[in-house]
């Protein structure tokens, strides 16, 4: 897949676990839970409809204060690949301020799994801002918790 690194970031770790029960840890909202939003910050509720225009649908709690954020799937490769978006919500629904459309690669490597992440924005300034509110930090804590909560359930 060709970057822009003028609107995409990329995060890429190596996690110590299968790339089956990550897979499983994306796709189901029980799990999602755990290890969706860096802490202590957390996921109040979770919503997925796994189809190509499917609903993934989180609330978050973010210091006291209720978050939402909708949104669908784009592609599905069972076990590989997820992307999903906010620009538009089930049914199709353009969402008036979209973010950001997110791109999880899971591949399998000797001692477990390739993890890459990868955001991408409508412009340069929303990669900036992304960038600036901590995107290496967050999505790399994101990616610590997801490692951590997988080996507990393994």
């Amino acid at each position: 897949m060709e970057l822009d690194p003028k609107t995409d970031l990329k995060l890429e770790r190596t996690i110590a676990a299968p790339r089956q029960l990550l897979w499983e840890c994306w796709t189901t909202p029980e799990h999602i839970k755990h290890f969706f939003v860096p802490k202590p910050h957390k996921v109040t509720s979770c919503e997925i409809n796994l189809r190509v225009g499917g609903r993934f649908n989180t609330t978050f709690d973010v210091e006291g204060n209720e978050m939402t954020n909708d949104g669908v799937w784009l592609e599905i490769e069972d076990g590989y690949k997820l992307a999903f978006t906010d620009s538009y919500t089930e049914g199709w629904k353009p969402k008036a301020d979209p973010f950001m459309t997110a791109i999880i690669l899971l591949e399998d490597i000797d001692g477990g799994t390739k993890y890459t992440a990868i955001a991408r924005h409508r412009s340069e300034e929303a990669r900036q801002t992304h960038e600036d509110m901590g995107f290496y930090d967050g999505w790399g804590t994101v990616v610590d918790q997801l490692e951590a909560y997988a080996q507990s359930i393994d």
